[in-house]
């Protein structure tokens, strides 16, 4: 049986009462007041419309609130008893207009008693990044650059919060990427690789998307930081430019090739940076390739001027430690176009401007910057700037519950 039968051979409908789910005959889904497995305020119904996505995590589902009409997504996982799921408490901890809302979540029973499933009910968005980028290739055309500004923005700003509240999403992609077609809103998601990240503890290196994976993971280590985020971020803020990937290795090795052909080969410190267990390692291991560097692996490209280049340079750095924060990255030069609300181009300009939210910063972001005139646009004061304390979303957001997609 394959993964999407196993998943979706389940009604299309379920139900759930209280903290005992029970799958009822007519395919009904309902959580109820009370019980582990509640929310707050009353039950609801939610009828499955379609799968929208599914992988080795389970199954994702674009589904109707039958007592409202609201268009949700409900992420249908297995719970296997012999790993840890810490996809529901990242999700609960974290609430940032650019990451994916959290709504509710409920446990329903499956085909024999010992089979559970978490599901994750979260607002509806209908595209993600690598859909989006598919149609401006397949129109034989470059994404705006005015786009992939603000696209960029908005994803530095989600990973820099997450890695602020000391998560590594380790799984950065655009297929993991929400886009808001009607206001350019993006939204970070899937963070059923996310996980926070000790000091001192051993983690597994074999994670993250290959195109996306930082060197470091390449070379084995297992102490990494959240700097495997930037990486990943920087990587996908160039596939924007480029309309495919920059480092499109086909396997670990031929991916270290490929990062090679473009930064060159990384220097004895720059190895041992990325994994000291690496200090001694022959560097004529590696192989010779003249690098091509970055400006030539973006030459022809409209969106990549000085600017953007240059926000890919502190980026994409071999040293986790070099690369710069995704919150100071925000306070370069190339983001000034945004802060000054000119020349934002007609697709921002049909959507009625910039996303309402670009600029509410939450506490965590302004404590890297200091000074949050240095985030925010010149007409903004800083008591307009939403301020939020560690654990609980700004004051100009809702709870996460009562948050309403506008896609």
């Amino acid at each position: 049986m394959t993964l999407v039968s196993r998943f979706s051979k389940a009604p299309l409908l379920w139900a759930l009462v209280s903290s005992s789910p029970m799958p009822s005959h007519n395919g009904d889904h309902r959580r109820g007041n009370g019980g582990s497995n509640g929310g707050r305020g009353g039950g609801a119904t939610y009828k499955a419309q379609r799968i929208i996505g599914s992988g080795a995590f389970g199954v994702v589902y674009e589904a109707k609130v039958q007592e409202t009409g609201e268009t949700v997504a409900i992420k249908k996982v297995f719970q296997d008893k012999r790993f840890k799921n810490r996809e529901l408490p990242t999700l609960k901890e974290l609430k940032h207009p650019n990451i994916v809302a959290l709504k509710h979540a409920f446990h329903t029973a499956g085909e024999t008693p010992n089979d559970l499933y978490l599901n994750l009910v979260m607002e509806y968005v209908p595209d993600n990044l690598y859909q989006v980028m598919k149609y401006y290739t397949k129109v034989k055309s470059y994404m705006p650059s005015q786009l992939v500004k603000l696209y960029s923005y908005q994803i530095l700003r989600a990973v820099g919060y997450v890695n602020a509240k000391g998560i590594a999403h380790r799984d950065i992609k655009p297929q993991n990427i929400l886009v808001c077609p009607s206001t350019h809103t993006i939204k970070l998601c899937d963070f059923g690789s996310a996980k926070r990240l000790s000091m001192g503890e051993d983690n597994v290196a074999y994670i993250c998307s290959r195109f996306y994976r930082a060197p470091e993971l390449i070379f084995g280590a297992t102490g990494y930081t959240k700097k495997v985020d930037i990486w990943s971020a920087g990587c996908v803020i160039a596939e924007m430019c480029l309309g495919y990937p920059l480092f499109p290795g086909e396997s670990g090795v031929d991916q270290l090739v490929e990062i090679i052909k473009v930064l060159g080969t990384p220097t004895a410190e720059q190895v041992a940076a990325m994994n000291p267990k690496y200090k001694d390692f022959d560097l004529k291991a590696f192989p010779s390739i003249k690098p091509m560097g970055l400006a030539n692996a973006l030459r022809g490209r409209p969106q990549a001027d000085r600017g953007f280049e240059a926000l890919l340079r502190v980026l994409l750095r071999f040293e986790p430690e070099a690369r710069m924060s995704p919150i100071l990255a925000l306070c370069l030069d190339y983001f000034e176009q945004l802060r000054l609300q000119k020349d934002l181009g007609k697709e921002i300009e049909a959507a009625g401007g910039l996303p309402s939210e670009l600029f509410k910063f939450t506490t965590e972001e302004l404590a890297e910057v200091g000074d949050p005139r240095r985030l925010a646009p010149r007409r903004v004061h800083a008591p307009q700037v939403a301020m939020s304390g560690s654990n609980s979303p700004p004051p100009s957001l809702p709870p996460s519950d009562a948050l309403q997609s506008s896609c």
